[in-house]
């Protein structure tokens, strides 16, 4: 998977990076576990956590890298 840009589904972007329910959890976001997981966006499920989405999608892509 490419550079996330935070309009990934939650549910994608865990299956094929399952790690990062980690950043999600340190984040105050249980995505993992959420029924809106498969539909709605990082972004979207950021603004409504009260999480900058920008900040969250930087994380996630850091975590990814250090992966590889």
């Amino acid at each position: 998977m490419a550079k996330l840009n935070g309009k990934e589904k939650f549910g994608e972007v865990l299956s094929k990076h399952p790690e990062l329910a980690e950043v999600f959890f340190e984040h105050g976001m249980a995505c993992a576990m959420c029924g809106m997981a498969n539909v709605e966006s990082i972004e979207q499920g950021a603004k409504s956590h009260g999480v900058d989405p920008k900040k969250l999608v930087m994380a996630l892509n850091k975590k990814i890298q250090k992966k590889k």
